[in-house]
């Protein structure tokens, strides 16, 4: 097939068009080494969460605490450091974590203290690293490219999110958890290169007079840390996407403590539990891929971002009914499988979308909070719920019941918060004239 032939087909079969090729490329390319070294990661995190499995809830009030610190930690950066260094500058950051741990992983295997510091580390840090990810992405594309594009760019994380737990169950029994520390840390060098190749491509495109953010990297955002907190309370629009990521985690969390109950209970080796862990985000991440690179984007460029919003909370609905009809282990596994699915193939390149309609400040200061500060949030106040409903006698049925309760409302958010983004944007074009698109 020659090279037009494939050109050709890639337009059409992911409503790329020409002049966003290479960028859109190259996003896919970060977004699949950014999935690929976090999980390789999170094995290891859900590894350790085993042996908290009756503590869980100290760990994400922990978890808690260390991104309340953090977040305005970024937002002073963001003020500060020009992005173009910022982006970046993060991910060499965690490159110098990732080593550090696997240092101390080498000489204390068997800490308590380290494998608890690792699990509140990892925790804040990756809602720093998909997110940052997904805010560069958003400076690059606009929002009708993005109801376009952004399903192919979830499918290199998807892809990505595959080859993680393949080398997990590759080589965990041959090197140990600890080696695969060196292979993560690897990745994040070639993300840092593709950061450095994206912001490039985003100051061609703009060069070139292409469709994209009317918007620069080369300057910092001035103001002040908690400007991102502040903004929540004084927009509506920022309230209803918190709304949305906080009621996600809630459902989230409750899916998590069931799976970790059931995998603790069933396998006593570290190294079969992280096998366990990888098997799941495995099959998960193959379907996801699968969802992302043929559907997602004609999906929501057909029936809009309100219905990508929506689906999941209804998806999950339904499977926590499922899960409450037969209590098993293998509803336990489905349910996470699907939870998964949906959530990385579908909820989240969608609610990524909603934010390609805000103004670049917003984008690094708002999003963080949200992303960040509203997340653990979540969790940790799902996590003392779960512990409640421990204490009184529930657990299967009573988390199943409270995540189809959470699953009616996050629709609820979820509709909400499409119909004001499709507002916002049809306002944003109607100012810009008229856009182009795809031909399908």
């Amino acid at each position: 097939m020659s090279r037009r032939h494939l050109e050709g087909l890639l337009t059409r079969g992911t409503l790329i068009l020409p002049p966003e090729r290479r960028a859109v490329i190259l996003a896919f390319a970060c977004n699949f080494m950014v999935l690929g070294s976090y999980y390789i990661l999170k094995p290891v995190r859900d590894t350790i969460a085993t042996d908290y499995s009756n503590q869980l809830q100290l760990l994400f009030t922990g978890t808690f605490i260390g991104t309340i610190i953090a977040s305005p930690i970024y937002a002073w950066l963001a003020a500060h450091v020009r992005l173009n260094r910022l982006l970046p500058g993060v991910f060499w950051f965690w490159l110098g974590n990732v080593i550090l741990f696997q240092v101390l992983f080498k000489l204390l295997p068997d800490n308590r203290w380290i494998g608890g510091a690792y699990y509140v580390w990892f925790s804040v840090v990756n809602l720093f690293l998909i997110p940052v990810f997904w805010t560069l992405v958003s400076d690059v594309f606009s929002a009708s490219q993005a109801t376009r594009l952004y399903g192919f760019i979830a499918a290199g994380g998807s892809l990505g999110a595959i080859a993680g737990p393949l080398i997990i169950r590759l080589l965990v029994h041959a090197l140990g958890l600890n080696a695969l520390l060196s292979i993560a840390a690897a990745g994040f060098v070639a993300v840092i290169v593709l950061v450095h190749l994206l912001m490039q491509e985003k100051a061609r495109l703009q060069a070139s007079g292409s469709a994209g953010q009317p918007t620069t990297l080369d300057h910092d955002l001035k103001g002040l840390p908690l400007d991102g907190f502040f903004e929540l309370l004084r927009s509506a629009y920022s309230r209803h996407q918190a709304a949305f990521i906080l009621l996600m985690t809630w459902v989230n969390t409750v899916a998590y403590f069931l799976q970790t109950d059931v995998i603790a209970r069933v396998f006593s080796a570290q190294a079969s539990r992280a096998v366990a862990v990888a098997d799941i985000s495995l099959v998960v991440n193959v379907l996801a891929a699968i969802i992302s690179l043929f559907g997602l984007g004609r999906y929501v460029h057909r029936f809009g971002v309100t219905a990508g919003l929506i689906l999941n909370p209804i998806i999950m609905a339904v499977a926590f009914i499922g899960l409450a009809l037969s209590p098993t282990l293998l509803m336990i596994q489905a349910l996470q499988v699907i939870r998964q699915v949906s959530q990385y193939a579908i909820a989240r390149p969608s609610r990524e979308i909603c934010f390609t309609v805000v103004p670049q400040a917003d984008r690094y200061k708002t999003k963080n909070v949200i992303d960040t500060v509203v997340y653990r949030f979540g969790d940790l106040s799902a996590a003392w719920m779960q512990a409640g409903l421990r204490l009184a006698g529930f657990r299967i049925m009573g988390s199943a019941a409270a995540g189809f309760g959470i699953s009616v409302l996050w629709g609820m958010g979820a509709l909400v918060l499409g119909r004001r983004f499709e507002e916002r944007r049809a306002l944003q074009q109607a100012a810009s004239g008229p856009v182009r698109t795809a031909q399908v």
